[in-house]
C-alpha cells in the first residue's frame, strides 16, 4: 500500500514514523509546502501528564521529547494585578520548531524523506496513491476535496487572538487579565525554553475594534501590547513570528474519511488553544490511524473505519471540554466583574473537566484560599 501524506505537522510527521518504523517496506512520500525549518507561533502547552500516551506508545520518542519541555506544577491568574495561584494544576511546554525537529528526526531514522516546498494543488497529483492522508491543517485541502462526504463544518469564533512569543521567562502558566482603554484583554504565557516564553493575546472583537488593530500597522500593534501588559513583561520585548490577529476556526467532520483519504489532526477537528490539547490530539489521532493500517488482514477501508469507530468518542469528549472553554473566553470580559477567587473558580472549572471535589484533593491550597475570600464575602 503506498501512502501520500500531506503536510509534515507533528500529525503527519508522527504518522510516516509509526508506519514506517511497523512496516519499512511500506511506500510512503509526505508533502509539506512550507520550506524546513519554518512555522508560526512559538511553544505548545501540553497539560499536565498529557505525554504518557506517548511514553506508553513510544518509548524512544518520548525520551527524545521530555528532555526538551519546560514543565511546572501549579498555575497562575493575573486579575487587575491580584494574584490567584491555582496549585497542582500542572503543565508541560515545548517550542513548536523544536518538537518538529524532533519529530523529523525519528521520521528520518526509518528513511522518511519529507518533500519540503511542494505545495500539493489538487488530489488528481497523488492519484497513485492507495491513501491520502489530509494532516494539513485548518486550511486542509485533503478537507476541501470531500466537505460534502466528510461532512464538514468550519465556524469563527468572535474573538480575535494574536500570537507572540517573549524574552521575559514565566514560572508557571499564567492567565493575565487587563482593562484596557479600549475594553478587557487576556494574555495567556508560559515558557516553553529557558529563554523563552509564548505570549498569545485575545480581546473581543468590539474591544478590537475600538483599539484600532484591524488598520493598525505591525509595530504599532506590537507597541500598544507592550504598553497594556507592560508590569507583565517587564521591559521584556513581544516577538512576532506571523503574528496577525486571527479568529479561532471551529473546524468539525461528520466522517473521518472519504473513498481512500482520511483526515487527521486540525485538518480533522480543532480544541481551542486554552485546553492545551490540540497537538496532543494530532499526535494521539497519528497512533489511532497508525494501529489501525497495521492490523493484519484488514483492507484499508476497514482501517479507516476502524479508526474512525475507536477515535471518534474520545475526541468527542475533548471537543465538548474545548467548545466549553472557547464558550467561556468568547465572554471572559464579563467573567471579569467577578472577584479574583470566583473568577478563578469560574475559569478552573469552565470546561466540565475538574469539579469542586477534584478540586480539593488537587488544589487543597487554592482551596483553602477560595473557601477563606468566600467567608469574608457572606
Amino acid at each position: 500500500m503506498k501512502l501520500a501524506i500531506i503536510g509534515a505537522g507533528p500529525a503527519g510527521l508522527y504518522l510516516a514514523y509509526l508506519l514506517k518504523r511497523a512496516r519499512p517496506e511500506t511506500p510512503i512520500e509526505v508533502f509539506e509546502q512550507n520550506p524546513p525549518h519554518a512555522t508560526f507561533g512559538f511553544g505548545v502547552v501540553f497539560s499536565e501528564r498529557a505525554l504518557e500516551f506517548l511514553r506508553e506508545e513510544d518509548e524512544e520518542t518520548y525520551a527524545a521529547v521530555m528532555p526538551e519541555m519546560e514543565s511546572w506544577s501549579d498555575m497562575t491568574l493575573d486579575v487587575q494585578g491580584e494574584v490567584v495561584c491555582i496549585d497542582g494544576i500542572g503543565f508541560s511546554a515545548i517550542g513548536r520548531l523544536r518538537l518538529l525537529a524532533l519529530l523529523e528526526a525519528r521520521a528520518r531514522s526509518v528513511g522518511i524523506r519529507v518533500r519540503y516546498g511542494h505545495s500539493v494543488r489538487a488530489l488528481d497529483e497523488l492519484a497513485g496513491a492507495d491513501l491520502i492522508v489530509g494532516a494539513d491543517g485548518v486550511h486542509s485541502i485533503v478537507r476541501h476535496a470531500h466537505e460534502r462526504a466528510l461532512g464538514s463544518r468550519v465556524d469563527t469564533l468572535t474573538n480575535k487572538f494574536a500570537w507572540y512569543g517573549t524574552t521575559k521567562r514565566f514560572e508557571t502558566l499564567t492567565q493575565t487579565f487587563r482593562r484596557a482603554a479600549f475594553g478587557p484583554i487576556n494574555a495567556h504565557h508560559y515558557r516553553y525554553s529557558p529563554e523563552m516564553s509564548t505570549f498569545l493575546v485575545e480581546t473581543d472583537a468590539s474591544s478590537w475594534q475600538r483599539a484600532g488593530f484591524e488598520t493598525m500597522d505591525p509595530q504599532d500593534t506590537r507597541a500598544c501590547l507592550e504598553a497594556v501588559f507592560a508590569d507583565v513583561l517587564q521591559g521584556h520585548p513581544l516577538v512576532s513570528n506571523q503574528s496577525v490577529w486571527r479568529s479561532f476556526p471551529v473546524v468539525r467532520n461528520e466522517r473521518f474519511s472519504a473513498g481512500n483519504a482520511v483526515l487527521l489532526g486540525d485538518a480533522l477537528h480543532t480544541a481551542h488553544f486554552s485546553i492545551g490539547s490540540g497537538t496532543r490530539l494530532a499526535m494521539e489521532d497519528a497512533i489511532a490511524l497508525a494501529h489501525a493500517l497495521e492490523a493484519p488482514a484488514q483492507d484499508p477501508l476497514a482501517a479507516l473505519q476502524a479508526y474512525e469507530a475507536t477515535r471518534r468518542p474520545i475526541l468527542e469528549k475533548l471537543v465538548v471540554a474545548a467548545e466549553a472553554s472557547a464558550a467561556w473566553y468568547e465572554r471572559f470580559g464579563e467573567h471579569m466583574e467577578l472577584p479574583p477567587y470566583e473568577l478563578a473558580m469560574s475559569y478552573i472549572t469552565r470546561s466540565g473537566r475538574v469539579d469542586v471535589d477534584r478540586l480539593r484533593r488537587t488544589s487543597p491550597r487554592f482551596m483553602e484560599e477560595y473557601d477563606r475570600h468566600r467567608a469574608r464575602r457572606a
